[in-house]
């Protein structure tokens, strides 16, 4: 099956995906960016896109006038489509504002179950404001991960290292120039039987701890070099930046908004060396609501996954 574009109403797509397409359970990841609750109109004006500033006069691009547990209602209809869309493999990411989201994540634990619940995950949108007003500047939204079951489809994400990143976290030098850190080789809590409780040149782990890996990965490791020792003799795993995947994705997504949107709300994802659609690539079957604009229409269209949508 090829990408599939669904121009609609999208609870009447989702039940068209179930009914007509056969595709329960077969969907392995949803990311839906759904209107806010804001109770106004976006609208274009002149080729430009109205987020904060508001234009009286100008098409408008889509309604976001649903608030309250309207709202809620509205939005858990298309949860529980999207639930029986998910594979036993899937997950959902729900990108929505502050006002409502804990709202929102109320609902998605009575459907998902709160087990399911992975992240609340804050994207910053822009840079810091002063509006004068009672309150902080808000400056992020957030992404609500959930998975259906216990055992999801996981490709961790990683990012490359900065030039910044490598002169805080590797630091030391080798005799070749490569950069590197050490790592302790033991680790919280003790072993009274077992490999990972036995003399290593000597010594035994410290008290309360047990070493990472067994006696005889430390003594490899120590063959090939990979274990530095102090001048106090204690020892300490080596690890090269140019062995490693990069660092981990953690759960604050920097991407702000363009400064001049083609549509309103439209979201700049490939900002912070992290594209936000990368978990989504790495799925097979992908489905994507709530889209808005032509142009956010057409960038989907490119798209060259085998799989999507929307």
């Amino acid at each position: 099956m090829n990408n599939l574009l669904i121009q609609s109403n999208n609870l009447q797509g989702l039940t068209y995906l179930l009914q007509e397409k056969k595709l329960r359970g077969k969907i392995d990841l949803v990311y839906i960016d759904p209107p806010y609750a804001t109770g106004g109109n976006f609208t274009i004006a002149d080729g430009r896109a109205t987020t904060i500033s508001k234009v009286k006069k100008g098409t408008v691009a889509y309604t976001d006038t649903l608030k309250g547990s309207d709202f809620i209602n509205f939005l858990r209809q298309r949860i529980v489509l999207i639930h029986e869309l998910l594979s036993e493999q899937g997950s959902l990411y729900l990108h929505i504002d502050y006002k409502i989201g804990h709202y929102v994540k109320i609902m998605l634990d009575e459907i998902f179950g709160i087990e399911n619940f992975r992240n609340d995950i804050t994207r910053i949108k822009c840079n810091p404001k002063n509006f004068e007003r009672i309150g902080y500047g808000n400056i992020k939204d957030l992404i609500l991960f959930y998975t259906k079951t216990a055992a999801p489809i996981w490709h961790e994400p990683h990012r490359q290292y900065t030039e910044k990143d490598i002169e805080k976290l590797f630091p030391k030098r080798d005799k070749n120039g490569r950069c590197y850190t050490t790592v302790p080789i033991h680790a919280p809590g003790e072993t009274e039987n077992g490999k990972s409780n036995q003399p290593f040149k000597g010594m035994m782990p410290p008290v309360g701890r047990h070493w990472r890996t067994d006696v005889e990965t430390l003594e490899q490791w120590d063959k090939e070099g990979l274990i530095e020792w102090s001048a106090t003799g204690n020892p300490r795993k080596i690890l090269y930046v140019d062995e490693r995947e990069g660092m981990r994705v953690q759960d604050i997504w920097e991407f702000k908004d363009p400064q001049y949107p083609q549509y309103p709300t439209e979201k700049k994802c490939r900002n912070a060396g992290f594209d936000c659609e990368n978990v989504i690539k790495r799925k097979k079957h992908r489905l994507g609501l709530f889209l808005r604009f032509g142009n956010d229409v057409e960038s989907r269209r490119r798209k060259s996954s085998a799989l999507d949508w929307h």
